[in-house]
């Protein structure tokens, strides 16, 4: 079962869109990292202390659906929620909105690794962000 969505609103900046008016379509996947950071910050581990026990998150999947553009000064708020969770994976979904509109959705899938990159279950690694993970996800 998905955990609640978290906000996290930002103004768009005029570096992050393109000829067209519109923001490039890359800088929506920095915006669900901003998200995801933002969601881990809020549960009280932020990835910097993550990291710090040896433990790193890397994206191995991404999808997005682009449905309006969002555009320079707009204030757009990013969404996102845990999807799924395992001692091992972690997936999250994030929606970009507009004044309520949603402009674009997906997700991103990752793979709890160690510094030498090998597989690293959190429930034995950082017990304590497994247990924030389960108490946000309900």
């Amino acid at each position: 079962m998905p955990s609640p969505w978290f906000t996290h609103e930002l103004k768009v900046r005029y570096q992050e869109t393109d000829q067209m008016g519109v923001v490039y379509h890359a800088n929506y996947l920095n915006w669900f990292e901003i998200g995801r950071t933002e969601l881990i910050r809020e549960l009280g581990m932020p990835y910097r202390s993550i990291e710090a026990k040896g433990l790193l998150l890397p994206v191995i999947e991404a999808d997005i659906r682009f449905v309006k553009p969002a555009r320079y000064d707009d204030t757009v708020t990013i969404r996102t929620r845990v999807e799924q969770y395992t001692n091992i994976r972690l997936s999250f979904s994030c929606e970009i909105c507009r004044d309520g509109e949603t402009l674009a959705s997906g997700g991103t899938r990752h793979v709890w690794v160690n510094r030498d990159w090998k597989p690293a279950r959190i429930d034995k690694e950082a017990p304590e962000l497994y247990e924030l993970l389960k108490k946000w996800s309900g």
